[in-house]
């Protein structure tokens, strides 16, 4: 191996985690917002929180397995 692959490898794991990071912050940010303690919340916002949840779980679960196939 020479340097260029050793820094092109290292470079790639860099990024990709950088990328990563970004894609679950975005991610977070969109569906996330301030939280309100389960106490302080009404059952209209209790339902929406939980959907925001799942709707985080799913964008997170989506954006692996595109990465998965983009990797083949």
């Amino acid at each position: 191996m020479n340097a260029n692959s050793l820094i092109n490898m290292v470079v790639r794991m860099v990024m990709r985690k950088l990328v990563s990071r970004g894609v679950n912050a975005g991610i977070d940010k969109a569906f996330g917002g301030k939280a309100k303690r389960n106490g302080a919340m009404t059952p209209e916002e209790r339902r929406q929180a939980q959907q925001a949840r799942q709707a985080r779980r799913q964008a997170k679960q989506a954006t692996r397995a595109a990465r998965r196939m983009t990797r083949l």
